[in-house]
């Protein structure tokens, strides 16, 4: 999967990358900052910058050399990257309510422009739990099952690209399931856990079937293409279970519900949860 010429192209790319994620981690950091001068009792939670600096860093593992290179030519390496990328990297990065910083620290007229981007149509299209899953877990059926994982890792560019879409996809779908930040269609807490449910499901159905040989397009060793998919299988678990632990710190009580459940007594349905 190596091709000629890539290796002189990966040091300048290892350090544009590495500049790229020094210059995200600085200005989270000084959002984070400006954020507490202006709201000293609000402040801005250490925990939500731990999170992000924790993403950036698993992307930089994932991204820059040993594992990227290793990548070109190795299937595990590729899988090891599409874990890092597009499953623990997009929690950890979620989880720090970059947009939430942005609506705090940004000028009154550009957060009104975010927040309008955030009910806008497409936004609202994109945010719910049916298109998140298809592109992030619906893709993968496309990508090794078709002829375009051997395009793509034969191209930098659409190397780059499939990079590009395993972070944002899983970025999307970490939103929409457990992500702190507003989301104007995002459904309760049940219809989450069915949509992560599925997601589980999808995941391990093409890590079988890689691992079988059924209907996989993959140009690599059967040998590597094994193993890559017990990576997908056993790395996609538990990136899932802290997803789904994600999203059980965000359950709570119906406030409406057990309002009223104070007023009328005892006796009445328990409150439900969103």
């Amino acid at each position: 999967m190596h091709q000629p010429g890539q290796g002189g192209a990966e040091l300048p790319g290892a350090v544009l990358t590495g500049l790229l994620l020094l210059a995200a981690a600085g200005g989270y950091l000084l959002a984070a900052r400006r954020a507490r001068r202006r709201n000293p009792a609000q402040g801005w939670s250490a925990w939500r910058s731990a999170s992000f600096l924790a993403g950036l860093t698993l992307l930089a593992v994932a991204l820059l050399p040993p594992l990227a290179p290793a990548a070109h030519d190795d299937f595990r390496g590729h899988m090891a990257q599409h874990m890092l990328i597009g499953m623990y990297a997009p929690l950890a990065l979620v989880l720090a309510a970059p947009v939430t910083l942005a609506l705090r620290t940004l000028p009154p007229g550009r957060a009104r422009g975010v927040a309008a981007l955030l009910h806008s149509p497409p936004a609202r299209l994109l945010a719910r739990p049916a298109v998140a899953l298809l592109l992030s877990a619906g893709t993968l059926g496309v990508l090794y099952f078709t002829p375009l994982y051997n395009t793509a890792a034969a191209h930098p560019a659409w190397h780059w690209a499939m990079h590009a879409h395993f972070l944002l996809s899983g970025c999307l779908f970490a939103h929409v399931i457990a992500g702190p930040d507003p989301a104007p269609t995002r459904p309760g807490v049940r219809t989450r856990l069915v949509y992560l449910g599925v997601a589980i499901a999808a995941h391990a159905l093409i890590a079988q079937a890689m691992y079988g040989g059924f209907f996989v397009d993959i140009h690599a060793p059967i040998g590597q293409v094994q193993q890559g998919a017990e990576i997908m299988y056993y790395g996609g678990d538990i990136a899932e279970l802290l997803l789904a632990a994600a999203l059980v710190a965000t359950w709570r009580p119906d406030r409406r519900i057990a309002t009223a459940g104070r007023r009328r007594g005892p006796g009445i349905a328990a409150p439900t949860a969103r």
